[in-house]
């Protein structure tokens, strides 16, 4: 019986597992950290063996193939002394796609992938399609297709995903951007990591499509590498180098493969970067047969991401808007090019690698203050205490709000666009968002 280890038993590696035990493998999950108790129970009633607390080598080193969850770099120990042997490293996307037939939207990019996906995944079942959501957000396509199989699988994709991916096809694959991120995962080098995003259109054939910004000066240069088979599906917010996605004299126009247009107006998504999310969607959707009166509704009643550009509530006058989810330097651009009104920008925390260069000259524009939230600020004091707008440090997120509430003018936005990964001071972006929210409401 061939053996197959789990490393990491979150929502990714249980489902790994529990798919990995469906198709007769002898599955081991190990975790360095403790498990979550409902991730236990999953595995206690698949009798699958675990551990929690650390690694037992002898247990580990024999696998025959290995799954590992994206957030675990190569750099740690277990994970050299796996490739020293040879074994092959999967993700659990990868697994999953070996035991399904059914179609797969695939979306990645430095921004916007979440709301793109959940764009997509609201249309799709909008239409009555039978559909899953699945990847960096929703439920673990492995589980799905275990236990609750679909047609359609709508997966966002992150850098980590994408390296342990080989033999996986994508029969819609969407390449929104790339800029600078997690290059600390990346030895520092941008091009390792633009490889890492290239890989969503590996594997495609002439029977798919491949949906990309076509006005990103990194895609167009990495496409001139690419023997790429797939119908290519460029959009822009202009006309222009055979976009067949755009925006016309204030119309949202598609031309593949069939004609659609609506009113830009009518998009629920506001801001230039949801321009690019809600062309990408539209494009995905009409490749895939939804009828126009459905594209055209859901792009006009997508009600948004949590944690991406949320309005929170009023204060004093005040508007607060929850941008947790902007970890980069890009996607924090994209939020302040967004701002109408002058903006307290709360930033900082676990750096990752990060050049703020691109976003001083828009800060300068559009902030009236700037709140560092980090264990750490050195970093956002020289780089941004030189412009002449009023700082404050803080280390909690207590703090930070009680700053902006005093820093702030009635008029004014706060806006929660951190640039930065979360895990300095909160469990994840998810708990810096809803702690900013909480305390928000409690003013």
């Amino acid at each position: 019986m061939k053996r197959i280890v789990i490393l990491g038993a979150g929502e990714s590696g249980v489902g790994a597992a529990v798919l990995a035990k469906k198709e007769g493998f002898d599955v081991f999950v190990s975790d360095s950290v403790l498990i979550k108790d409902n991730y236990k129970q999953v595995l206690n009633e698949h009798y699958i063996e675990w551990e929690e607390g650390g690694h037992t080598e002898a247990k580990i080193l024999n696998a025959d193939e290995v799954i590992k969850s994206p957030g675990i770099p190569d750099q740690v120990p277990m994970i050299q002394k796996l490739i020293q042997l040879h074994t092959h490293i999967i993700s659990e996307i990868e697994f999953a796609g070996r035991y399904t037939q059914s179609k797969m939207v695939c979306i990645t990019g430095s921004n916007g992938k979440t709301t793109t996906t959940s764009l997509i995944y609201h249309i799709f079942k909008s239409a009555g399609y039978d559909v899953g959501l699945a990847g960096n957000i929703g439920r673990s396509l492995a589980l799905q297709v275990a236990e609750d199989p679909h047609e359609y699988y709508i997966i966002e994709l992150s850098s980590f995903q994408l390296d342990n991916m080989y033999d996986f096809h994508a029969n819609i694959a969407i390449l929104l951007n790339i800029t600078p991120d997690h290059l600390d995962r990346y030895d520092f080098c941008f091009q390792n990591y633009v490889d890492a995003k290239m890989r969503i259109i590996q594997n495609q054939t002439k029977d798919d499509s491949f949906i990309y910004w076509n006005d990103d000066p990194v895609i167009k240069k990495e496409l001139e590498k690419y023997d790429i088979h797939a119908v290519q599906c460029p959009f822009s917010e202009l006309k222009e180098r055979g976009s067949i996605g755009y925006i016309e004299e204030g119309e949202y126009k598609l031309e593949y493969p069939t004609p659609f247009n609506m009113e830009q107006e009518n998009l629920s998504l506001t801001g230039k970067h949801n321009i690019y999310n809600s062309l990408a969607a539209g494009l995905a959707s009409n490749i895939s047969g939804i009828k126009k009166e459905v594209i055209r509704k859901s792009l006009s009643d997508f009600p948004g991401v949590e944690h991406r550009l949320e309005k929170v509530c009023d204060v004093a006058g005040v508007h607060y808007i929850n941008d947790s989810k902007a970890t980069n330097v890009d996607a924090c651009w994209y939020a302040l090019e967004s701002m109408k009104t002058p903006t307290i920008l709360i930033i900082g925390g676990k750096d990752k690698g990060n050049d703020y260069e691109p976003i001083k000259e828009l800060v300068k524009q559009k902030c009236a203050g700037l709140v560092y939230l980090g264990a750490d600020n050195k970093k956002l004091h020289d780089n941004f205490d030189g412009l002449g707008i009023p700082v404050a440090d803080t280390h909690s997120m207590k703090d930070c709000v009680a700053a902006c509430y005093e820093m702030a003018k009635p008029g004014d936005t706060v806006l929660l666009s951190p640039c930065c990964a979360s895990f300095d001071l909160f469990k994840n972006m998810e708990d810096r968002g809803e702690q900013f929210k909480e305390l928000v409401r409690n003013l």
